[in-house]
């Protein structure tokens, strides 16, 4: 029963304030020309169904802090907007080929045009931020600035470390690596950002940031191991391609894990086979991978890192909430550290 009402109060609060931030998102995404080849590119991804975890996380923690639905919401926006552009990006640079049940835009319109209107949406997530000089003051404002530009860079080294690997072919790297890269690319964007935002907002400033790095870390590192299991076995729900991080050489924590622990033959072969581009990769290789995890029980370690990560959420949640009245914001929070690992 605790897990049942866990997930109601988290898909029911993702659809109102997701629907919310949609709305305020819309604002946002201009129409004109060239409509064909630039701004009916820029709206795509922001308007195909998605978790809304990011905005909505953001929504909640201002909330539980007192702010209002106006005061967050536009930066609830810049987050989605943020978020979008770098898919955009993550899928060109990733050779993707699907988002959300759907072709991915670079392979709906080719690269030129995909990266083209990835750069404009990256710009379009900075105009609700500056609206907060107007309607919160500058010295509020530029703290929520400085922390998007933070987020920014941090994803972007995060990136760069993924797509290192890669190119490299690195098969010496360790779950510190890969937490590392998972801290920068992930946990900024998806949890450290909206928490850190929000608190800002709700408290005028007054807060100390710092637990919500502690927090948003343990909770964005969960949501991206249970990602990484949900490519291996999808459900209808997930809008990727099956086994894509495998198509895509990514060093996902199941993948570290079997290049420490398969026989020195098979690692050979595994290095032999990541330092290919994805189109030289066969589906039998991606199926000799895929069992390779069963083999060495990559995935139970993996799922079992996540729920480790997703308790210490809990446990850092409880100290920063800590005398805080009960509120259906906090309760949606804290079921938020269970439902990342719950998940399909």
């Amino acid at each position: 029963m605790a897990k049942r009402v866990s997930t109601t109060i988290v898909e029911t609060t993702l659809h109102e304030y997701g629907s919310m931030t949609r709305k305020a998102v819309r604002r946002y995404l201009e129409g004109g020309e060239p409509r064909r080849y630039l701004y009916d590119l820029v709206a795509d991804y922001p308007t195909r169904p998605g978790k809304m975890m990011r905005p909505s996380l953001c929504v909640a923690v201002a909330r539980t802090f007192g702010a209002s639905l106006d005061e967050v919401l536009p930066t609830a926006a810049a987050i989605e907007l943020l978020h979008n552009a770098l898919l955009i990006h993550d899928d060109i640079e990733d050779e993707s080929e699907s988002r959300r049940g759907r072709p991915s835009l670079n392979a709906l319109h080719g690269v030129p045009l995909a990266l083209n209107a990835g750069d404009l949406l990256l710009l379009t997530s900075l105009r609700p931020l500056l609206e907060n000089w107007r309607t919160m003051g500058p010295e509020l404002a530029s703290r929520i600035f400085d922390e998007a530009v933070r987020t920014a860079r941090e994803s972007a080294e995060g990136q760069a470390l993924e797509l290192g690997w890669r190119e490299e072919a690195n098969g010496r790297l360790r779950e510190a690596d890969y937490l590392e890269m998972v801290l920068k690319k992930t946990c900024w964007l998806a949890s450290i950002f909206p928490m850190r935002a929000g608190a800002l907002i709700g408290t005028r400033g007054t807060l100390d940031l710092d637990p919500f790095i502690r927090l948003g870390f343990f909770l964005g590192a969960a949501f991206q191991i249970q990602d990484d299991l949900l490519n291996l076995a999808p459900s209808a729900h997930y809008g990727k391609e099956l086994n894509g991080d495998l198509m895509e050489g990514k060093r996902t924590l199941m993948m570290i894990r079997l290049l420490q622990e398969a026989a020195p033959a098979e690692r050979a072969e595994l290095v032999r086979i990541l330092a290919r581009r994805r189109l030289q990769r066969t589906r039998k290789q991606v199926l000799w991978m895929r069992k390779l995890f069963d083999k060495y029980d990559c995935i139970y370690y993996a799922r079992h890192l996540a729920e480790e990560l997703a308790g210490a959420a809990l446990h850092e949640f409880s100290r920063i909430y800590t005398g805080m009245p009960d509120s259906r914001d906090r309760q949606f929070i804290e079921a938020l550290m269970v439902w990342v690992i719950e998940r399909n």
